[in-house]
This record gives C-alpha cells, sequence and structure tokens, in this order.
C-alpha cells in the first residue's frame, strides 16, 4: 500500500529553518522529522512512499540521492576513482518524489500525484507531525467501515480544524477552529479510498477545506480515535520539545 506525505508547504511559523529547508527536512536528533515518520510507516510494513513536493524540493532530493552513501561505511579509493560500500543499514523504501508546485495547496498536490497511487486504497499524512499511532489497527478500522476516508483524531490545543464526530465515530462536521471549540483535531495519518480524488480539482484546492467538509457532511469520513502519543512540529517550540524527547531517549514515535 502507498504511503503519500504532503512535503510541500512553505513552514511560515518555524521559519528560523524553514528558509533554508523544506520543514519536513528539520531534523529531530540528526534526522529529517520526514525520516521519523517514514520509519515508523516501515515498522508496520508500509515502504512505498510518494512525497509531494514543493517549496526547496531539491533539498528532498539531494537527501535520497545520497541516502544510500550516507547510511553505510564507505572506501573511496583516489587512485582508482572508484567506491566500495563495506557496511549497509539501510531500509527497505521505494521512494517517489512527485514534483507537486511551490504555490499548490494540499489538495491539489494530492490531485496531482493521482497517476501514481491509481485506483487503489492509501496512506495520507502530513510532513510535520509525529505519532505512535498503531497503523495496522487504523487501517483495519477504515476496511471495516466502509467509508471513502479515515483520519486519526487526536486531542491537542486550539490550532487546527476542528472535528464533529456522532455516533460509531461517523465524523458529520469538520471545519476550521473557533474561540471555543473543544481539543479534537485532525491528527492526519488518514487512509483513503481512491474515490477521494473526486472530491478535489485543482491546484486551489485546499483539503481541509471543502473536501473533508463534503466527505464530512456526506457522512464518508470517519475518525479513528487515537489517545496515545502526537504532535505536530508546527512552531520552534514544539521543534524543541521532540528534540529533548529524542535526546533523553524518551520519543513515543520511535516505534522501530
Amino acid at each position: 500500500m502507498k504511503v503519500v506525505i504532503l512535503a510541500g508547504g512553505l513552514g511560515t511559523r518555524i521559519s528560523e529553518e524553514s528558509h533554508l529547508k523544506p520543514k519536513p527536512m528539520i531534523e529531530i536528533g540528526e534526522e529529517p522529522i520526514l525520516w521519523h515518520i517514514m520509519k515508523h510507516y516501515s515498522k508496520y510494513g508500509f515502504n512505498d512512499f510518494i512525497i509531494c513536493l514543493g517549496y526547496k524540493s531539491f533539498v528532498v532530493k539531494d537527501y535520497f540521492a545520497n541516502y544510500y552513501l550516507h547510511t553505510s561505511d564507505v572506501t573511496f579509493d583516489l587512485n582508482t576513482n572508484s567506491v566500495e560500500y563495506l557496511r549497509t543499514e539501510t531500509d527497505p523504501w521505494k521512494v517517489t518524489l512527485a514534483e507537486t508546485g511551490l504555490n499548490t495547496m494540499t489538495g491539489g498536490r494530492i490531485k496531482r500525484i493521482q497517476h501514481y497511487v491509481g485506483n487503489e486504497t492509501f496512506m495520507l499524512t502530513y510532513g510535520d507531525g509525529v505519532s505512535n499511532v498503531n497503523l495496522k489497527k487504523l487501517l483495519s478500522y477504515h476496511k471495516s467501515h466502509g467509508r471513502i476516508a479515515t483520519l486519526t483524531a487526536v486531542s491537542a490545543g486550539q490550532r487546527f480544524g476542528v472535528l464533529g464526530i456522532g455516533e460509531g465515530d461517523v465524523i458529520k462536521q469538520f471545519r476550521e477552529k473557533k474561540e471555543d471549540d473543544s481539543s479534537t483535531i485532525n491528527g492526519g495519518f488518514m487512509v483513503l479510498e481512491p474515490q477521494v480524488f473526486d472530491y478535489l480539482t485543482d491546484d486551489s484546492t485546499v483539503f481541509e477545506n471543502e473536501p473533508l467538509e463534503t466527505l464530512a457532511s456526506e457522512g464518508q469520513l470517519m475518525a479513528y480515535r487515537h489517545t496515545g502519543f502526537w504532535q505536530c512540529m508546527d512552531t520552534q517550540r514544539d521543534k524543541k520539545q521532540l528534540e529533548d524527547m529524542w535526546r533523553t531517549g524518551k520519543a513515543p514515535w520511535k516505534t522501530w
């Protein structure tokens, strides 16, 4: 099953670092947060990734182009201009890096990679959030209800889109936050049927607006309730918290 990761945004809230690299490439423990997300999916056997690029896409391409080199012991013989890889600890990943436009919105990015996904169920998440969500249970739950979309519902502060969850965990409403909202929010880590592409139009489509709102109104959007760890790296403060967890060996998202 393919895993689509949105990694093309500008990351303006963490501009201290995102002016140099895309937010998903900002490091936690000397590895990009994108790597942490991929390691979590890989732990559950999901190794086929489609990464939607935009802002400073060359940074992501350079990272994966040299991934094998960076994870290996290497002997460079300068006399013969040859390279020998002595020890490798790489990952069983297939990574498709898709140029989805500099200013394309989230729904537009997903629409642009439709031909890579094909007519298959696929997973989708954001390139700046880590969690210890059980992906096998998430997928099993998605298959059990037969709707088009499942997203992981988590508890967090008032910065993100709010979910109105009804009986049987059917999401009745999806909208942007208000001052007096509850704290159940969209944490990403979604499972989607290919019919979701019918709800996307062009590069200006914001996935979290009309597409998810329409799916919710039609009873086609379900919530997988996750009560474990989840955190988005939205600000420098978030990054420091994640760094501290990793440095002290108390990173709940490290499932591998």
